[in-house]
């Protein structure tokens, strides 16, 4: 993103691809570098098979997320969208298993094409390519699975094709004789130079009055508030940074067998 920084500056937009990588980290990290340089920020990234296409039972896709950010006049309160092209991914059921609850129906499909809730199974399913994710949509085109599908394979070829990288199944991790290989992920960046287009602060202007425009917009019964992408984040962060970040009870146990397992004792955890 940094390099795609550098150039936007000199030619107003730029994009770089990334091959052979083999962890992306939080999305919305990158989109944020561009926001501090007065541009705005996209990326997505492949990623491990997970995701069904639509009509299909079997995993190809990965849940594909893709992040944009843009600079606003509201202070600390760029506009910063960070998804995934499927319903939920893997990192959600991993906290429904600590915290003991289900996961909803139409989240996650097995080979028969049944949902299946238990985040235990799940997770043992995702693993053995026996169950998949479903598409932003969810199953079939009646409420729009086709646009989750759609997205996730338009971050595919960001991801793949413009740097000759693997793709789909060819981030299993493993060779066609069942031997462990690099994941060889693929990432794309682009950075647009506002002064390029409009004057930074009219821009900003302008991006921050449709963040207000669309909080102001009549509520549903019962419903106080309406949010803008980054907004519950952003509240979050200073919330944590306050307060400490939250640790249940399950991850307590994780992080104390790993400190126990790797003989860590400073700094002691504080529970």
């Amino acid at each position: 993103m940094q390099l795609a920084i550098d150039k936007a500056r000199a030619c107003g937009m730029a994009s770089v691809a990334v091959r052979n990588s083999t962890h992306y980290g939080i999305a919305g990290y990158y989109p944020l570098m561009a926001v501090r340089s007065g541009m705005i920020g996209l990326t997505c990234t492949n990623a491990r098979p997970s995701v069904a296409p639509t009509f299909s039972i079997h995993p190809m896709l990965g849940t594909n997320p893709l992040a944009f950010g843009a600079p606003t006049d509201e202070e600390n309160r760029p506009f910063l969208f960070d998804a995934a092209t499927s319903i939920v991914q893997r990192g959600k059921y991993e906290v429904l298993e600590r915290e003991g609850k289900l996961g909803l129906a139409g989240w996650m499909i097995d080979r028969s094409g049944n949902d299946v809730k238990d985040p235990g199974a799940v997770l043992e399913g995702l693993e053995a390519g026996l169950m998949a994710l479903l598409p932003l949509g969810g199953a079939g085109e009646s409420h729009g699975g086709h646009k989750g599908y759609g997205l996730a394979a338009m971050v595919e070829i960001l991801s793949s094709a413009l740097q000759g990288g693997a793709f789909l199944y060819g981030l299993i991790g493993f060779d066609e004789k069942g031997n462990r290989r690099p994941y060889c992920v693929g990432h794309f960046f682009m950075a647009i130079d506002i002064e390029h287009f409009t004057p930074l602060e009219e821009f900003k202007k302008t991006a921050g009055a449709i963040m207000r425009q669309l909080r102001s917009a009549p509520k549903v019964p019962g419903h106080g508030r309406i949010f803008v992408a980054g907004e519950k984040e952003a509240e979050s962060e200073k919330l944590v940074r306050e307060r400490g970040v939250p640790v249940n009870s399950a991850l307590q146990k994780d992080l104390k067998f790993m400190q126990a397992e790797l003989g860590l004792t400073r700094p002691q955890l504080p529970f």
